[in-house]
């Protein structure tokens, strides 16, 4: 990968919010499909582009949309998904990432159901299997590319019978695992906490002492960040853009200092910011000092890496300083131990100075 303009100016960086099942890389898609009969139609990048990028202001149904092509390749498939957990570490280290917490759904690639979301066919993979495998991918990984990667495991909001088995999970996988999340199409449950599997699976996790994050407001109303924090107890919100829909949510998020994992091109393409070439969100965010940082979200369906994203956030306004402080925020919000998190704040201290 050829160095990018704004790579000198941020050489060294921190990722929050990427989906993992998300950043597969085009060539390793084809690969793979190939071998498994997968989306013939495509017989080239380009061909596999135009079917699953989203290359102009859209939704987020039509950037979810774009998963359904690409994941069955990967899905209930051991090696499939090692490779692309593996990959993910190498363009991580390719980007001048030297942390990233990688999210993903179990059981989106996995395959032990009778009608399975994403795998071809039933078969044996389990989400316990899927989880085994990125670990064991992101361990060798880190160890190759001299990078840390943690995990952020997924709950799915229209599949609330998994959300239970997330956090079963994120108890065994701790030593890789760091958090809960909840993603996918956005509305509130208007479930009782003590009744919603989601909920109820957040509160697990809590008392485990395993973090939360949860997307929210990335589309819809600034009400989600209200269930966010009160009912899913959340330390960061995915996106959080219409959070400025009203003005005593977002004073509630400044107040508290709540972590905004922002994505600059994703929130052009899914209207999360429709307004965003005009005015962005993230230009109220850091003339505020609230807590946030830049990220990629998806990059197969996006195209897009790491300064791509720092790279349009200066072309919305953002200052090479502000776009510095959000790799600062990044680090000291991330959900690595206390320790862990002040050598990576050092490692950055040692490339940007200390005046952050």
């Amino acid at each position: 990968m050829a160095p990018q303009p704004g790579e000198a100016e941020f050489p060294l960086k921190v990722e929050l919010h990427v989906h993992m099942d998300g950043a597969a890389r085009h060539q390793t898609i084809l690969d793979v499909a190939a071998t498994r009969g997968l989306i013939p139609h495509c017989k080239t990048i380009q061909d596999l582009k135009q079917e699953i990028v989203v290359s102009k202001p859209s939704t987020l149904d039509r950037l979810l949309h774009s998963f359904a092509t690409f994941v069955p390749v990967f899905a209930g498939n051991r090696d499939a998904v090692y490779r692309l957990a593996y990959e993910f570490c190498e363009d991580c280290a390719l980007q001048g990432i030297t942390y990233a917490e990688a999210r993903f759904s179990p059981h989106l690639l996995a395959n032990t159901f009778e009608k399975p979301v994403y795998a071809p066919e039933p078969g044996n993979f389990s989400p316990r299997d899927v989880v085994t495998t990125v670990s064991e991918a992101l361990k060798q990984g880190a160890l190759d590319f001299n990078i840390k990667v943690k995990e952020i495991l997924c709950c799915i909001r229209n599949f609330p019978e998994w959300s239970l088995e997330v956090a079963g999970l994120c108890r065994e996988f701790r030593d890789s695992v760091v958090a809960i999340d909840v993603a996918g199409p956005e509305f509130l449950s208007g479930m009782d906490p003590t009744q919603c599997p989601h909920k109820l699976a957040f509160k697990e996790v809590e008392i485990a002492g395993l973090h939360r994050t949860a997307h929210a407001s990335e589309v819809t109303s600034s009400e989600m960040i209200y269930e966010a924090l009160d009912e899913y107890h959340v330390e960061r919100i995915g996106h959080g853009y219409r959070s400025l829909d009203c003005e005593k949510v977002y004073q509630r998020l400044l107040k508290e200092g709540i972590h905004l994992e922002t994505c600059p091109i994703s929130s052009v393409f899914t209207g999360g910011a429709p307004n965003g070439k005009v005015i962005h969100p993230i230009l109220r965010f850091a003339e505020d000092k609230a807590n946030f940082s830049l990220n990629t979200d998806d990059p197969t369906v996006l195209d897009n890496t790491l300064t791509d994203d720092y790279l349009t956030a200066k072309e919305f306004g953002l200052s090479d300083d502000q776009i510095t402080q959000s790799i600062f925020n990044a680090a000291r919000s991330s959900f690595l131990p206390d320790e862990e998190k002040r050598l990576l704040v050092s490692e950055l201290v040692t490339v940007y100075g200390d005046q952050w």
